[in-house]
């Protein structure tokens, strides 16, 4: 049995999203068939797929759609990869940097802190476009189960979630990331340069 994914009409990155859920469910060699849309959906799709490891065995075009088979690979691999979404299709644009598992000098005041923070964002629907953890915040993408929680949600709103491929190896979690992507310094350098605003925490 071959699961279907309809993927059209989803803002970026949920297409993407939609197809990394349905694989992480499936054991290797089982197939899922994708229908999406949108020319960056597909861009991106193809990006996640080589980066992990999992095989395009076909795609075929439909009008606007594209219908795509694929088979979940046996062997993942953790390729670093950048997913784009054009920022005009959210308007404003908004990058966060998340440098460390808690704000500010003091850990366990800075864990709740960081905590409020992100629940405020996802209560009050204030969504940036991408947050790029780095150095001890990657615990915060693999480890830290209330995060990744609030996390999770905030991914199926719409935001790009990248973790530093570079600290996830250092840290020794590059096969524990449970929300977001893997990801390079493609995934902030771009942004720096063309979103509208940055924040950095720390």
């Amino acid at each position: 049995m071959i699961i279907e994914i309809d993927a059209r009409g989803l803002p970026c990155p949920q297409p993407v999203i939609k197809t990394k859920e349905a694989l992480e469910e499936t054991p290797p060699g089982s197939q899922i068939k994708v229908i999406i849309d949108s020319e960056v959906s597909l861009t991106n799709i193809k990006k996640f797929l080589s980066a992990q490891g999992h095989r395009l065995i076909s795609e075929i075009q439909s009008g606007s759609d594209f219908h795509l088979l694929i088979e979940k690979g046996s062997s993942l691999q953790e390729e670093e990869y950048v997913i784009t979404c054009p920022t005009s299709e959210k308007g404003p644009s908004l990058l966060i940097i998340v440098a460390s598992d808690h704000m500010g000098d003091d850990r366990e005041l800075g864990r709740l802190l960081l905590k409020g923070f992100f629940e405020t964002m996802l209560a009050q629907n204030l969504l940036p476009n991408r947050i790029f953890f780095m150095n001890t915040g990657v615990k915060l993408t693999t480890k830290d189960e209330p995060f990744i929680e609030i996390l999770g949600k905030l991914e199926k709103k719409g935001v790009e979630i990248f973790s530093c491929g570079t600290c996830l190896k250092h840290y020794g979690l590059e096969d524990q990331l449970k929300v977001g992507f893997r990801g390079g310094s493609e995934s902030y350098m771009e942004p720096l340069f063309s979103y509208s605003k940055v924040v950095y925490i720390r």
